[in-house]
């Protein structure tokens, strides 16, 4: 007997069942190429989720670099501003493109795709994973533009090939707890404007509450209180770190490794512990939705 043809226990007779023969890991890859595609077919959020911090990354090294390069100097002496504001841009970047990821599944709420993927047996955890590692593919293709755009600035990478990859890897890793804010954003308010609004709304105050583009010793007393509570100040610090080859962590002080080490793996935990929460959240709302939700 087949699985299409199972029959109810007791009496030999009842409706067929349908069992899924989908593995998670094929809802995922399926889900990988179902939004890739997409992004394909709609490149203008994309081009408008890089360009926001291109303009950052020439704006701020042309109009503020002496201004900002001496501040910068007082805090890290021998650097460039170029150099200092890179790793800033790289998250700038991966914060931005997050964004888009909430946008995405509004999109697919309106025109009634997100309805049929529930109701479909795709297992509701790859739903999400397949979706978050398209987006995390492009946010890394990203992070390399604008890390190949201020090598030609003038930034210089201290460690090299393995450092670029690590600041990359960083800015992934900060991504997914944006991405999983801006899916929740979406499944809840289920309309664009407010995913949208909602998103916005954070994404620059956390830039510029942090140590992305001054040092945090030459910022007022309340902002340095805020940036230790802000996730771009760990993403920033770990990825800078990676950038200077050297201990640049300025909110949680450590010993216990060598070096770099000492600001890139405290950024890392934290980064990892607050993709893993709110992560945990997305997949629980997508986990709960049904039809009715989203009509």
């Amino acid at each position: 007997m087949s699985a299409r043809e199972d029959r109810a226990v007791g009496g030999g007779v009842g409706p067929s069942v349908e069992r899924s023969t989908n593995t998670f890991l094929g809802d995922v890859w399926v889900n990988f190429k179902r939004w890739n595609r997409k992004a394909v077919r709609n490149p203008f959020v994309l081009v408008i989720s890089l360009v926001q911090p291109i303009i950052f990354l020439f704006l701020f090294t042309e109009v503020f670099g002496t201004v900002a390069g001496d501040a910068v100097n007082r805090g890290i002496p021998g650097i460039s501003y170029e150099t200092y504001l890179v790793p800033a841009i790289a998250i700038q970047v991966a914060l931005a493109a997050a964004v888009t990821s909430g946008v995405g599944l509004v999109n697919d709420i309106e025109n009634g795709m997100f309805e049929k993927v529930l109701v479909s047996p795709m297992n509701r955890a790859a739903v999400f994973a397949g979706k978050t590692a398209a987006e995390v593919f492009r946010i890394a293709v990203q992070v390399s533009i604008i890390l190949g755009l201020g090598v030609l600035l003038g930034a210089e990478i201290a460690t090299g090939v393995v450092g670029a990859a690590g600041i990359v890897a960083v800015g992934v890793l900060f991504s997914l707890w944006f991405v999983a804010f801006s899916n929740v954003l979406a499944v809840v308010t289920r309309d664009q404007e407010s995913t949208i609004i909602g998103a916005n709304l954070l994404q620059f105050p956390l830039l510029f509450l942090s140590s992305a583009f001054l040092p945090l010793s030459v910022l007022p007393p309340w902002i340095q209180t805020f940036a230790a509570l802000n996730p771009v100040t760990y993403g920033v610090d770990a990825a800078r770190a990676l950038m200077l080859d050297r201990d640049v962590m300025t909110v949680v002080e450590t010993s216990v490794f060598e070096g770099t080490l000492n600001a890139v793996v405290p950024g890392v935990a934290v980064l990892t512990a607050l993709a893993i929460g709110l992560g945990a959240v997305a997949v629980t709302l997508l986990s709960r939705a049904t039809s009715s939700d989203v009509q």
